[in-house]
């Protein structure tokens, strides 16, 4: 049973915070959403080829997983709103870069535009987490997390349909629709700028990939649970994003409602977000997590082998769901254990953005390979096989409680 928290947060100085956190993270989102839709597409027409699609599209998340071994080394003080100013301006050389391979469709333009999205990516990972671990109450951590997956999704389910009315016009159309987006996200952000002004307190004096890597791996032995989870949560994302989107265009050449495949995937969390968010979990938030994992790896299996697309709607629903609790589940344990770290926090953000994208250098390359073998569809039915058995082996295995080895910690840096 749920332990209600007593913290009203709207009363709480840091909601006004978090409001125009995610307004500017809901513009920012929107475009990257609306690139995300035609990407996948885009690329593979461009080659004729699902599985380099997938490589291609991998490739950002290496440069991404690159930024997440150097990033905690070398942003000494830098603020949340630096790292939110750096990513929409990256978010804008990546639309027009990507924009670029319509005219010239080389593959060394298409890796340079997903290197700047993996590094853009990654500065919003960070400016997240340092957001909510450092100006939110230790008890509103779910709430925020919540109120953020909110925004998050509602522009990731407009984002597709902006992106296939754009299309519809023009391919200049849908990236000068981008960058209005993003132009509106710099306007909120410079009309918010001192809410986000705390600098990361952190002390460097050189880069040591070795010594971050060794930090991981001593981090990695307490919070192993949440790191697996947060890697099948991203192979989910990945795949959907990219052999769901191109498995949306299929669909919505037999049915004006197959457009809505890929949008009924963030749907749910819209108003699922609001729920977790008036629980206000305080405790049990790994169980939470991990159950409705195991639903989401069941109805993914059943997606795959499904025929109507009302039915498969259906589905994508009932795993948008069930995905949509464990995701601010996940982000708040998270935050629980950056708020015991102190100012060697850096290093857990650094290993929970890595394992983001580790899932999207083998999701999108394995997604487009099984599509190649067995379908787009039935890939679903792979992936809900795997996430079955990853959460049933946590449910068993994981620990009541994360503890970490301070010491160990304190003698970092």
């Amino acid at each position: 049973m749920f332990k209600r928290t007593r913290t009203v947060f709207l009363k709480d100085p840091s909601f006004p915070k978090v409001i125009t956190l995610s307004l500017i993270l809901f513009f920012i989102f929107l475009a990257d959403a609306i690139l995300s839709f035609w990407a996948p597409t885009f690329i593979e027409d461009s080659f004729e080829s699902p599985f380099l699609m997938g490589l291609i599209m991998s490739f950002s998340s290496i440069v991404g997983f690159g930024a997440d071994v150097i990033l905690p080394q070398i942003i000494k003080g830098i603020s949340v709103r630096k790292l939110l100013f750096l990513s929409i301006i990256l978010s804008l050389i990546f639309a027009l870069s990507l924009f670029s391979a319509t005219f010239r469709p080389y593959l060394a333009i298409f890796l340079l535009a997903m290197a700047i999205w993996g590094v853009y990516y990654e500065f919003l990972g960070f400016a997240n987490q340092q957001f909510v671990s450092d100006s939110v109450p230790f008890k509103s951590h779910s709430t925020a997390w919540a109120i953020i997956s909110v925004f998050k999704n509602l522009a990731y389910f407009l984002g597709p349909l902006f992106a296939g009315w754009l299309l519809y016009l023009s391919e200049g159309f849908l990236v000068s629709g981008v960058i209005f987006f993003l132009l509106i996200a710099l306007l909120v952000f410079l009309t918010s700028y001192k809410n986000h002004a705390r600098p990361l307190e952190i002390d460097v004096t050189q880069v040591n990939l070795g010594s971050e890597l060794e930090h991981w791996l001593v981090l990695f032995r307490r919070v192993w649970p949440m790191v697996t989870m947060s890697l099948v949560l991203g192979l989910i994302d990945a795949t959907f994003w990219t052999t769901g989107a191109v498995w949306t265009e299929k669909l919505s050449q037999q049915s004006f409602f197959g457009s809505f495949f890929l949008p009924f995937y963030t749907l749910p969390s819209l108003f699922l977000g609001f729920v977790v968010a008036k629980w206000g979990v305080f405790s049990g938030k790994k169980r939470v997590a991990i159950v409705s994992l195991l639903a989401g790896g069941i109805l993914l299996l059943f997606l795959g082998i499904s025929g109507a697309i009302w039915l498969q709607l259906f589905l994508v629903l009932l795993i948008a769901t069930s995905l949509s609790v464990t995701y601010p589940m996940v982000d708040a344990v998270y935050s629980d254990i950056l708020a015991r770290m102190g100012r060697k926090r850096k290093h857990l953000i650094g290993l929970s953005n890595s394992t983001i994208s580790i899932s999207y250098i083998i999701g999108p390359s394995l997604a487009g390979y099984v599509a190649e073998q067995i379908g787009e569809k039935l890939t679903f039915s792979v992936l809900g096989i795997l996430t079955f058995f990853v959460a049933a082996f946590l449910f068993f295995t994981t620990p009541k409680k994360l503890h970490l080895p301070q010491r160990i910690i304190k003698m970092w840096d």
